[in-house]
């Protein structure tokens, strides 16, 4: 990665619910177009014991049950995306963590539609299609866990001509 203070990654997942419907492209290209480049990915079948590593901030919590129960219940595509301000370019891209409350143009804004009243009433996890890092220190966390060195790949794109 190049040694700009500006530089960063981020770790995406594509939640069960993006893959199960078919949205991994529409996801991806966003980002793409918005000139972040794909630096690794992979797709995981998320077993209950990783699930609690990755949300340990929320091991405990009452509704612990249900988002391992959505997060282990379908395949998750898992990226590092690298870009100029990566972190806090792709979670104002992904939306507030609510469909009902993520506005017009965000991914969740357009592709989602659960709300935490219609979620808490059926005692499920909101099926809100995306994670993403909250901020630079949980990114470095989050792509050391889900991948390892040699699964992150440096390259050019064009879209660096015009950054650098």
């Amino acid at each position: 990665m190049a040694k700009d203070e500006y530089m960063e990654r981020t770790l995406v997942l594509i939640k069960p619910d993006g893959v199960q419907r078919g949205l991994i492209g529409k996801i991806i290209d966003r980002f793409e177009q918005a000139g972040l480049k794909m630096a690794g990915m992979k797709m995981v079948w998320v077993d209950p014991k990783f699930a609690k590593q990755h949300y340990k901030a929320h091991v405990g919590k009452p509704f612990y049950p249900g988002l391992e129960s959505m997060i282990t219940e379908g395949p998750v595509l898992a990226m590092v995306l690298e870009g100029l301000h990566a972190v806090e370019t792709v979670r104002k891209m992904v939306g507030p963590t609510e469909p009902k409350q993520a506005p017009p143009g965000t991914i969740r804004g357009d592709l989602a539609h659960h709300s935490y009243q219609y979620t808490d009433k059926k005692g499920i996890a909101i099926k809100n299609l995306i994670h993403a890092s909250g901020n630079k220190e949980e990114a470095e966390e989050e792509i050391n866990l889900w991948f390892s060195a040699d699964e992150i790949f440096e390259y050019k794109t064009v879209h660096e001509v015009h950054v650098f």
